[in-house]
């Protein structure tokens, strides 16, 4: 979707791009229902309901989040996050 409203860029489909990332070591995290609840109860964060479930998904499995998002970056909530500008 991102790349639709032309806000990033891929150089190779999506499909491959996922398949390099995860044969690379990349984990993917399941939902469930506890993350949902999660999602739902983070405080002090916006309304939209995708960030709020990788938010969520992060903290619910200990996972450090490497993030261009400034508004994820900005949460004081407890989530081990990295800039991935930098």
């Amino acid at each position: 979707m991102l790349a639709a409203k032309r806000r990033i860029v891929m150089k190779m489909p999506l499909d491959s791009w996922r398949r390099d990332f995860l044969g690379s070591g990349l984990i993917e995290i399941p939902l469930d229902g506890q993350v949902g609840i999660a999602a739902v109860e983070l405080s002090d964060f916006h309304a939209d309901p995708a960030d709020r479930i990788i938010i969520a998904s992060a903290i619910h499995n200990g996972a450090a989040l490497l993030t261009a998002d400034q508004g994820m970056l900005d949460w004081p909530g407890p989530l081990d996050r990295h800039d991935a500008r930098v």
